[in-house]
């Protein structure tokens, strides 16, 4: 869920009342959202930057509000001041506008090269808007937040805002290689090629993560004005020549993509927050954007629809009885516009251009909740009759946990992501051979892939362990993922049991038995062809000659035996250890 930092006075200055911390955090509640903490401008820095940048910062209160993850609309003070004023009923829902100028319509041409890496872009202008130095920090910062929201850190859509009046249009969206494109970046001296920007911005703490979205295209997307000067090279930097600051009163913006609809979504967005300062408030002026194929389209769309829904149906679904009128009233509290129809049967729910994450009938009824307040909603036993069973294989491992922990094995519950040297090199194996599940953007070193096999996790704990006294004895029952060409997914879950034995001696004799009582519980016998029999077994985490199989009806169903001293080494454990890994699916 995104979170928002909002300075306490400017938001109660902006909401026309001061609250107290308890009467905002309920107000929150009201409305849908949650303030997460009441801190300051220096701690927030002091936790992320450190003492010496927090020193640099004042004292003022700041307010965390949460926020759910497709509310837009409330990523800035401006969208969340406009949502709160709404919904206690202090001002009405303002009405977006797109306005054709008469003359010196600006234009945004796509070149066809562009199909190569960024085939879309969108644009418009906001016309004579007043910038203080809050407004200016909110327009920047709701930029961010959206990059790391809807686009995704910028793979899908990249934002570009510029000074129009040092600029001059028609501008070009175009694609060219590296080595051609040249110009002075944002809080840059001097000019720099797109190839000089890669290795400039490569140590960057903050440009560095996006340079693998154009990396290793062949040509890199770029946005010229007539003049031949560079507003941007999305999805990385725009130009200095066009950087905008408090005193600009003309905003070019342009939005270049992967995704059109999520390119228009974050358009609309940007410009109904920061319309609002413009000398005709929430007027926004179109931009001609000419297609690779010569159509135009004009942007923003800022479009409102009509969703019809049954009054019937949100008291039915919510669990409240209120007539039409009423639920038209709570609607508009939320900025959804309604009207009663069909002698209050229906609502005609008029969806602005802000509220994307309305895309069904179950959003509005949501709101109507919202709206209704949860806690005024009367708790009630659902008209069904259901009987919950648990699933055969949970009801088998808890079942399984009692009886192992009464076997004298503590439990352990271990991470299901790991590295992948955990699964392949410190088990003398080949990650090529583990079936695992890689992540695509791993954070850490520590969890590259999921876990194929419970052993490194209780290794990993008998590590963090060794000052316990001997002997230790383990056991963790957890899923497994391994990949399945079979599987829409591409992967499934595998019930694994394993038991270690971690003593001066291996203590073979005591995971076998734990394998014997295991069969015993599960009422299986030993026998080669009904039940469950070992057979030797090579495998280069055993010891040679040390490895069994284990097999149930003739399908082998795991391994146990004594580790190999190299793989005790990688896992820096000294004294040996025996251990079983079995899959419990097949006793089902």
């Amino acid at each position: 869920m995104p979170i928002i930092g909002v300075k306490r006075d400017l938001l109660f200055e902006a909401l026309g009342k001061t609250y107290t911390d308890e009467e905002f955090d309920e107000l929150c509640f009201e409305f849908g959202l949650e303030l997460d903490e009441v801190t300051t401008e220096k701690a927030m820095l002091s936790k992320e930057q450190g003492a010496e940048k927090a020193l640099e910062a004042d004292d003022e209160v700041i307010y965390r509000v949460e926020l759910p993850a497709n509310r837009y609309d409330l990523l800035c003070v401006e969208g969340l001041v406009r949502g709160l004023l709404v919904f206690k009923e202090k001002i009405a829902a303002p009405r977006y506008k797109v306005v054709v100028p008469k003359t010196n319509m600006q234009r945004l041409i796509i070149k066809p090269e562009t199909g190569q890496v960024r085939p879309h872009a969108v644009a418009a202008v906001l016309r004579n808007i007043t910038f203080t130095k809050e407004r200016y920090n909110s327009f920047i910062e709701l930029q961010d937040k959206l990059h790391q929201n809807i686009c995704r850190k910028r793979s899908l859509v990249a934002i570009g805002t510029h000074d129009l009046d040092t600029i001059q249009g028609p501008f070009t969206f175009n694609a060219q290689p590296p080595a051609d494109i040249k110009f002075k970046p944002l809080s840059q001296t001097k000019e720099f090629t797109a190839v000089e920007l890669m290795e400039l911005y490569s140590g960057d703490s903050h440009l560095r993560h996006y340079l693998p979205i154009i990396r290793d295209k062949p040509v890199y997307p770029v946005i010229y004005d007539s003049n031949g000067v560079v507003l941007s090279m999305p999805p990385i930097i725009n130009g200095e020549h066009s950087k905008i600051h408090t005193g600009t009163k003309n905003v070019f913006i342009e939005c270049t993509a992967t995704d059109l609809t999520k390119a228009k979504i974050v358009l609309d967005q940007l410009v109904a927050m920061f319309s609002e300062y413009c000398a005709e408030p929430f007027v926004v002026e179109a931009v001609e954007v000419v297609q690779p194929d010569g159509t135009i389209v004009m942007y923003p769309e800022l479009n409102y629809r009509k969703e019809v829904i049954s009054v019937d149906s949100i008291n039915k679904k919510i669990g409240i009885n209120e007539n039409a009128n009423q639920i038209a009233k709570l609607l508009t509290r939320m900025c959804l516009t309604a009207e009663v129809q069909d002698d209050g049967r229906t609502l005609s729910v008029e969806v602005p251009p802000t509220r994307a994450d309305v895309i069904h009938g179950c959003d509005i009824m949501e709101d109507v909740a919202i709206a209704h307040g949860y806690n005024n909603i009367n708790q009630t036993i659902p008209k069904t009759n259901t009987i919950g069973e648990q699933f055969a294989i949970n009801k088998l491992t808890d079942l399984l946990r009692l009886d192992i922990a009464a076997a004298g094995f503590t439990e352990a519950l271990t991470f299901a992501l790991c590295s992948k040297d955990d699964v392949s090199d410190k088990l003398l194996k080949k990650i090529e051979d583990a079936k695992a599940v890689h992540i695509g953007n791993p954070k850490t070193a520590e969890f590259q892939v999921a876990r194929t096999t419970l052993l490194p996790g209780i290794l990993k704990t008998i590590y963090c362990n060794k000052k316990m006294p001997l002997p230790m004895k383990l056991f963790e029952i957890s899923d497994v993922i391994i990949t399945d060409s079979e599987k829409d997914v591409g992967a499934r879950n595998v019930r694994h049991f394993c038991a270690i034995n971690y003593n001066k001696s291996p203590g073979f004799e005591v995971i076998h038995g734990l394998l014997d009582r295991t069969m015993q519980l599960l009422e299986v016998p030993y026998d080669k062809t009904n039940g469950y029999c070992m057979r030797a077994s090579n495998d280069p985490s055993f010891f040679p000659g040390r490895c069994a199989e284990v097999l149930l009806r003739g399908t082998p169903i795991g391994k146990l035996g004594v580790l190999h001293p190299d793989v005790l080494a990688k896992f820096e454990l000294n004294n040996p250890c025996a251990v079983i890994e079995l899959t419990i699916e097949p006793f089902l």
